[in-house]
């Protein structure tokens, strides 16, 4: 099974880029909302029971794909890079594909503010994303969220890679063509298509 991380900033184009890669290769789609949404009914956003009910639905996923012998897996999140803990838990969710000798790729998206902004509100997220279905709401909350946490590197800052031994790619998404992105992702990682 190959692993294929998709991460970002909110309204980056996470999940649509993923279904768009699924599209090309025949890997399956596990973007960050579908553990995300089932819990808030539950818990609210960010407690310490969401984090980990979150962390422990989306590690089960990720092990048993690797089990279930998928030719490959698209997981898209949002990592705070200045939380130690958000990346332990990045580590503990590639274990069990590394474990099996699988490849994992790491896949930035990134793009300005005002166009992640401009996003919120589209039918893609509405869909899918419940939570986001208060535009208001989803643009505040954007903006909080990016004003006390880091969702991209800073090559000066964290080095080249943020999971080392991985390929990681840095992609600018703000044009919004999710297929043209995609085969950007297929090419450069050279992943299988269908």
């Amino acid at each position: 099974m190959h692993l294929v991380c998709i991460t970002g900033p909110p309204a980056v184009g996470k999940m649509t880029v993923g279904r768009a890669v699924c599209d090309l290769t025949g890997f399956r789609l596990f973007h960050n909302h579908m553990s995300i949404e089932p819990l808030l009914g539950v818990y609210d956003f960010g407690t310490p029971s969401f984090r980990r009910i979150n962390a422990m639905i989306r590690r089960e996923v990720i092990a048993e794909s690797v089990v279930a012998d998928l030719p490959g897996l698209v997981f898209t999140f949002a990592i705070d890079l200045d939380q130690p803990g958000d990346l332990e838990q990045l580590h503990e969710l590639i274990e069990p594909v590394e474990a099996a000798g699988a490849p994992v790729d790491l896949v930035e998206l990134h793009a300005a503010q005002e166009v992640r902004l401009a996003r919120e509100g589209g039918a893609d997220r509405m869909d899918h994303k419940r939570s986001k279905r208060d535009i208001d709401w989803a643009r505040s909350h954007t903006l909080d969220l990016e004003s006390r946490a880091r969702f991209n590197t800073d090559p000066a800052r964290d080095g080249e890679r943020l999971l080392p031994g991985h390929r990681h790619l840095r992609l600018d998404n703000e044009h919004g063509d999710a297929r043209a992105t995609a085969e950007r992702i297929v090419t450069e990682l050279a992943l299988p298509r269908r």
